[in-house]
């Protein structure tokens, strides 16, 4: 199994609409998970992932491989009020957080999205932030067992529907 060199950094403007097609791309395909036609406003948040970088310390983090493609992405929240999720989230103090977590499909298993995590944890760790908070959902099982390795913990109170769709909230303590 080769194991290809990543290069994560923050996505540049230009890079922002290949992102948002893969965000599609991968959030479509899960299984369980509500389509475009569904959720047309969620999808179209997708495809414009590059506005969540006009809120304040906001950022797109891309990956991109050897052979300079995106391979995956994710979106950093210095400051939770921006998080813009549902439930109680947007409303926790001294905590970043992580949403949007996408690797492309050829990429899988590679130890990108934890790569991508890593990448969140230190920057939410350089900031002196306590905690850091994410969401998924159970077609994101996958990415469940690897948060729990790294350390998250299921956080109940948390848990929010979208539409119908049930979200699950996670906590890692930082300090």
């Amino acid at each position: 199994m080769s194991h290809l060199t990543y290069t994560i950094h923050n996505a540049h403007p230009s890079e922002f609409p290949e992102i948002g097609k893969l965000m599609v791309q991968v959030y479509s395909q899960l299984e369980g998970f509500p389509k475009e036609s569904e959720q047309p406003a969620y999808y179209s948040m997708l495809y414009n992932i590059g506005e969540f970088t006009n809120k304040p310390e906001t950022e797109v983090l891309v990956a991109i491989g050897t052979d300079d493609k995106i391979e995956g992405a994710v979106v950093y929240f210095g400051d939770m009020q921006y998080y813009g999720s549902g439930g109680t989230a947007t409303q926790e103090r001294n905590a970043a957080g992580f949403r949007l977590l996408a690797v492309a499909p050829a990429a899988r298993g590679k130890g990108l999205g934890k790569l991508l995590t890593l990448e969140c944890i230190r920057k939410a760790k350089a900031t002196n932030q306590l905690q850091l908070i994410i969401h998924s959902t159970k077609a994101m099982q996958t990415a469940w067992q690897m948060y729990e390795r790294l350390g998250f913990e299921r956080a109940e109170e948390l848990d929010f529907l979208q539409q119908e769709l049930p979200v699950y909230g996670f906590r890692l303590q930082l300090a």
